[in-house]
């Protein structure tokens, strides 16, 4: 059912850590060889001492037996500190170099990954294995073999978080290019190591990608489908669309409880096995009963629980974290890798950031808002309440008819990209130069999108779009065209190749968010007076960041469990995730909903693939909020080039830059309470 990733999941820990060799702990180049180095190189240009004793230790580092005896070190540092002129060229040839190294292993592993990636068809069993292949695996330990690792580490330090925080508003453009190249190289891990990970994650994308529910064959407890035949959900974010678009159906509650039952079956793991991506049982979720059908009725069948096999996935993607862990000394934990490399933010800063919106009083008065325009207490999936948007108004069978005769097929949906984004505010020029470099595929998950690593590539937006883009499919490819659209600026439109890019993956969700709150008006449909658009969008934002916090939370609150319990079973993992996400409802949600012990914030599909990525969505809401505040009044195409031209700054360098404050929720909380008193006085 799951084919590969199912069965590959029963790998044990043992038979991983079998796999791949150990961390060597053993420092080759003593202080002394060090100091004398450093005294040596310091002799010549004493104007580069801080940089030399920076470089030198951090080359030695990573200096293994295989690359030298301490006399080769000592040689090779005196002959390759560069400085000056010859730096420079040095700089600008490795830019060229690695644009095209970095640019070409990406465009491959896009292109295997394809079959499975991509709605082209059953994939082949050799789609499996050729994903599974990592191209780059083997790269940095040829460079360090070549020794042109050792010669990016001699000549460009690396800076931890706290010296970029510290430095940064000081560093010119070039400084932070400089910055960004050491970066690279900082570790040194085994091709074995990342072939090994390559692989667990493959699988654990596999696994979610077909994770799909038949909602047709869904049945009520009077034994009736109440969804079309053919509709097929994808999980977690099908189903979660599917009970937002509910709301606008008068008789949409009973359909989004029976979803809400299905959501809860998958995060326990009580879900039968049979009716994961496959229309062959119907299934009554609140009961979990199995049925068949037959001329005379329906005939109970006997159903087996998934084994664990979600927990199993994520428990794997953990073991694949630890094998990296000992040869990142500059961030050994996932966690540490998350927030202080990849998001730039401290954790405990990105923690404060959300609890200061979970904790707000103003959650408890949206929810009273919910609540009087539902006309019933809220339910527990009223955390997906999508009222607020001005769709809520709109019938979702109307939308899905106007943008499947607007938009029957992908390549419809790239012929009208440039009046698409002519209608965002971009120049004709601007919109026909991005479209060039955008490319739309149909997806076979629910939709993402993958920026390109070379200037000569391009992104490619994916979209759900079987028979033509539903709404949904269209909602989607808005939100990726946000990504694209980044990731073209961040690219082609930058200074310096190692600048390219955004602060972390928050930023990108951002400008997805300011594309995918216009979607309507982008279709020609009405949306409300600006002051109310305006309200509506504080207050749906605020909901969404209230949401996705949580959950946020949960991620964040079960790696560290996994850190802390490192040989746990799946069932034990199973039931910490259960405990986590009830103790996070009811430190944040229960007061509002009033009811405990919720476990539904579990059900992230991104929690078993994605490796914590969850807390970029709400960085995303509040980050978005703030620019789309920014944007009030100005031309979105031409702030946002602007904006995302300055590179991969750190995300409070870029702020400042951009919009001229630091990241904050000041904003959104404050715009939520106000747009609390106009639509609360109406």
């Amino acid at each position: 059912m799951f084919k590969t990733a199912g069965a590959c999941a029963l790998i044990t820990m043992a038979t991983v850590m079998a796999q791949v060799e150990p961390a060597r702990e053993t420092r080759m180049i003593n202080d002394q060889t060090r100091q004398a180095v450093v005294s040596q190189l310091t002799a010549k240009h004493v104007e580069e001492r801080d940089r030399i004793e920076r470089v030198v230790g951090q080359t030695a580092d990573l200096w293994r037996a295989e690359d030298g005896t301490p006399d080769d070190f000592t040689k090779f540092c005196l002959e390759h500190f560069l400085t000056g002129e010859k730096l420079e060229k040095t700089f600008s040839r490795l830019e060229k170099n690695m644009e095209t190294v970095r640019g070409h292993i990406h465009q491959i592993n896009r292109t295997l990954s394809e079959p499975l990636d991509l709605d082209l068809g059953e994939p082949l069993p050799i789609d499996y294995i050729f994903a599974k292949y990592s191209p780059g695996a083997h790269v940095a330990d040829d460079f360090f073999a070549n020794k042109l690792a050792f010669i990016i580490r001699l000549n460009f330090p690396y800076y931890p978080l706290r010296e970029k925080l510290a430095r940064g508003p000081g560093w010119s453009r070039k400084q932070w290019a400089h910055a960004r190249l050491g970066d690279m190289f900082k570790s040194r891990v085994p091709a074995k190591i990342s072939q090994k990970r390559t692989d667990i994650f493959v699988e654990a994308d596999n696994y979610i990608s077909e994770y799909n529910i038949y909602m047709g064959n869904l049945l009520n407890a009077e034994g009736q489908s109440v969804f079309p035949k053919e509709l097929k959900l994808i999980s977690h974010w099908g189903l979660r669309d599917e009970l937002k678009s509910q709301y606008a159906n008068p008789d949409g509650l009973a359909r989004q409880k029976l979803i809400f039952e299905v959501m809860r079956r998958i995060a326990e793991q009580t879900i039968p096995r049979e009716v994961v991506n496959s229309d062959k049982v119907f299934w009554d979720p609140a009961a979990n009963q199995l049925y068949s059908k037959t001329q005379t009725g329906l005939t109970r069948l006997e159903g087996h629980p998934e084994p664990l096999t979600r927990y199993k996935h994520l428990n794997r993607t953990f073991q694949a974290e630890q094998l990296l862990d000992p040869y990142v000394p500059t961030a050994p934990t996932l966690i540490a890798r998350r927030f202080e490399e990849d998001r730039q933010i401290p954790e405990k800063e990105v923690e404060a950031l959300f609890v200061s919106v979970l904790s707000s009083p103003v959650a408890a008065r949206v929810g009273r808002l919910i609540e009087s325009r539902l006309g019933r207490k809220l339910e527990p999936f009223d955390i997906w309440y999508d009222g607020f948007k001005s769709r809520g108004s709109h019938n979702p069978e109307e939308l899905d008819r106007l943008v499947k005769s607007k938009y029957p097929s992908v390549e419809s949906f790239q012929k009208n990209m440039p009046g698409i984004l002519r209608k965002l505010g971009f120049s004709e020029e601007t919109a026909r130069f991005l479209n060039e470099h955008i490319v739309v595929d149909p997806s076979r998950g629910a939709g993402h999108a993958t920026g390109a690593q070379m200037r000569s590539d391009k992104a490619h937006l994916r979209t759900r779009a079987t028979g033509g883009l539903n709404y949904k499919g269209y909602n989607i490819a808005i939100h990726e065209m946000g990504h694209t659209v980044e990731q073209v600026f961040s690219l082609n439109g930058i200074d310096y190749y190692f600048m390219e890019g955004v602060p972390n993956t928050a930023f990108t969700e951002a400008f997805a968010f300011v594309f995918q709150d216009r979607d309507l008006s982008l279709l020609g449909l009405a949306t409300p007076h600006p002051d109310q658009r305006k309200a509506l969008n504080a207050l749906d934002t605020f909901w969404s960041t209230y949401e996705i916090a949580g959950v946020a939370l949960v991620d964040m609150a079960v790696w560290r469990w996994m850190y802390e319990h490192p040989d746990a079973a799946p069932e034990e993992l199973r039931d910490a995730v259960l405990a986590i996400s009830k103790k996070v409802w009811n430190d944040y949600y229960s007061s509002v909903f009033g009811v405990r012990d919720v476990p539904i914030l579990a059900v992230y599909s991104h929690m078993i693939d994605s490796r914590m990525y969850l807390p970029d969505y709400p960085l995303g809401h509040i980050i978005s909020f703030q620019i789309e505040d920014y944007l009030e009044g100005k031309n979105l195409g031409t702030e946002m080039e602007r904006m995302c031209k300055q590179g991969a700054l750190t995300p409070s360098e870029w702020m400042k830059d951009a919009l001229g404050s630091e990241i904050s929720t000041k904003p959104l909380l404050e715009a939520a309470e106000e747009a609390l008193g106009k639509v609360e006085a109406n």
